[in-house]
């Protein structure tokens, strides 16, 4: 009891003013901590960075200045940090070496979300998948199909090819070919295609469309019939202007053909 007494008398107010000392430490650097993650919040939402990257990269500055304000603390109580310092430095880099699939979708992401290739309800063309974006997260982006399936595809693989975003001019070229016979007048069925993109009310204005003999094809003399439309209308300008070649044709008298061949004959005696 006497030894636990001197010890007190002795020893206590040094170590009192170490754990004091470790907690004002810690309390300043935690204000610190916070008045800094909010300080690259705000500076990234003034550049216009998007939210969800100011706001992870702000928490991860955070829990780094936390670390090291808990290492200080425990330095201020007088426990060596050295070792403590080496094993946290061991298990951060075993720790990058597990998640090395992560810390790449991680960098793709600050990549995407920096530079904006896309950007949410964006068609566009990545990985080999068509879709529209749902949501560009800092790991993954979410895409749905056409044929509404929802894709949620690593930005790691985003990055990884060609970025293909089909509503970055703000419309679409639509690629048709209608073929008409040979015995047909070329003339009469161009301006029957001319007709049918300008009275469609879908079809833009600018750029114009176009119509052109594309080719003399085994059977057929084929035209590009190029409209243009709104990303939001290229499915129903495909299908209106290719159902109105096949009825304004059938109309005019116009064949379509099969692919045929001539086959002649010759008798040799």
């Amino acid at each position: 009891m006497e030894g636990m007494m001197e010890w007190i008398t002795t020893e206590g107010p040094t170590y009192l003013v170490r754990i004091v000392g470790a907690i004002l430490v810690f309390w300043i650097g935690r204000v610190i901590a916070n008045w800094l993650a909010t300080l690259i919040e705000k500076a990234m939402t003034r550049s216009k960075i998007d939210a969800t990257l100011s706001g992870f990269l702000g928490s991860v500055v955070q829990t780094v200045f936390l670390v090291l304000v808990i290492i200080a603390a425990l330095g201020t109580l007088g426990i060596e940090t050295t070792s403590f310092a080496a094993i946290l430095a061991a298990a951060s880099l075993a720790i990058g070496l597990a998640l090395q699939g992560t810390l790449a979708n991680f960098a793709s992401g600050v990549m995407l979300l920096l530079f904006k290739p896309y950007k949410v309800g964006d068609l566009v063309e990545v990985g080999g998948i068509l879709g529209t974006v749902d949501e560009l997260q800092v790991f993954n982006t979410i895409l749905s199909t056409p044929d509404n399936k929802q894709v949620i595809m690593p930005n790691s693989q985003v990055t990884s090819g060609p970025i293909t975003n089909l509503s970055g001019k703000g419309c679409l070229r639509i690629d048709l070919v209608a073929g008409i016979g040979y015995d047909d007048d070329l003339k009469k069925a161009k301006a029957i295609l001319e007709d049918i993109l300008a009275s469609h009310p879908k079809v833009l204005k600018e750029p114009a469309p176009a119509v052109n003999v594309l080719e003399l094809a085994d059977s057929s003399v084929n035209f590009a019939v190029w409209p243009y439309a709104n990303v939001s209308d290229y499915w129903q300008v495909r299908f209106d202007v290719t159902e109105s070649i096949k009825l304004r044709f059938d109309e005019a008298g116009i064949s379509i053909p099969y692919p045929q061949q001539d086959v002649h004959v010759h008798n040799v005696s």
